[in-house]
């Protein structure tokens, strides 16, 4: 996938909509300083041996996610959760910061969380996924437009984060983000080559185990799973590891830059990614999506974006270094 080009599953600031730059006076918002980061709340793993990747027919062998290779990890400590409303509001509040859909004064949102008020007022779609609205005074704190707010959604993930955001957030936490060989380990939970965090069956007894699209893409979403959007941070069951919503629910940024190639041949000890490239690793998938066209919340799949863009799907989790 071009990363250029906007994905089903997220869109790219670089569709040239609005102004792709930031203000020159903006830089200084994408960096704070940082406060000593609590790992109580952390889960500690083990690392050690993995098999990373896939060779399931269901995957999409375009995005890289095989050959399926044996990965070493060192240990390190990941947040159950996603970071929330709360906890990116105590940390814009402490610090002033400012997100780059702020500054942008923009960002992408699912249409049909668009108020009828603030549709009149769009003017920009993205050709290739037009269920992608560019709206106007849409960010974190107005994560469906200007006219909406996060009061009811504070244990909610923080949604409308670009991977520069991401950053700024883990430096105050003293925190990171994990690579994507740590995510995936992570969001495994321990069991070897399943499909899900769960298993290979995406339903247990015909029990919703994660925030996906439940109808028709993209006109209508049944809820079946008990959310349109997204839901709360803790929500469904956790993974082996104690990790929650790490399918579906939103995208996570890894630290990695993007590569479809990387890990044919790349180190098997602590891969870290590419040492450079045009977009960053999201995985896990979101609640937009739907084995009909973007079968991406298997725990081996993947996607990107540009480290500027921000969606009303993609979201984050902190890790950090074993000490």
């Amino acid at each position: 996938m071009d990363s250029n080009k906007p994905s089903c599953c997220s869109a790219s600031r670089n569709t040239n909509l609005f102004n792709h730059h930031l203000p020159m006076n903006a830089a200084q918002s994408l960096k704070v300083g940082s406060h000593p980061g609590k790992k109580e709340q952390m889960i500690l793993l083990p690392g050690g041996k993995f098999l990373m990747g896939t060779n399931d027919q269901e995957g999409f062998p375009a995005d890289g996610e095989g050959p399926v290779r044996e990965i070493t990890l060192k240990p390190f400590y990941i947040d159950p959760c996603t970071v929330t409303n709360r906890e990116f509001q105590q940390f814009a509040d402490e610090t002033g910061y400012r997100t780059e859909a702020e500054i942008f004064g923009w960002s992408f949102v699912f249409h049909l969380f668009v108020s009828e008020a603030t549709a009149m007022t769009v003017q920009n779609r993205v050709q290739q996924a037009p269920w992608w609205w560019a709206v106007e005074g849409a960010d974190w704190r107005h994560p469906d437009g200007p006219d909406s707010g996060i009061e009811d959604r504070l244990d909610h993930p923080v949604i409308h984060i670009s991977w520069n955001d991401a950053m700024a957030y883990c430096n105050w936490a003293g925190k990171r983000l994990p690579t994507e060989a740590e995510w995936e380990f992570a969001a495994r939970g321990g069991l070897v080559q399943k499909r899900y965090p769960w298993g290979d069956e995406l339903k247990q007894g015909g029990r919703h185990l994660c925030n996906i699209w439940q109808g028709k893409f993209p006109v209508k979403n049944h809820a079946s799973d008990g959310y349109a959007g997204t839901a709360p941070a803790h929500s469904f069951d956790p993974n082996g590891y104690g990790l929650y919503n790490v399918s579906g629910n939103v995208w996570e940024w890894c630290s990695d830059w993007f590569s479809p190639t990387y890990h044919i041949h790349g180190p098997r000890d602590n891969p870290a990614g590419p040492l450079s490239g045009d977009a960053k690793v999201l995985r896990g998938g979101s609640y937009l999506c739907h084995k009909s066209y973007c079968n991406r919340y298997r725990v081996a799949a993947r996607s990107q974006n540009t480290p500027d863009s921000s969606t009303g799907n993609i979201g984050f989790r902190c890790a950090a270094d074993a000490d």
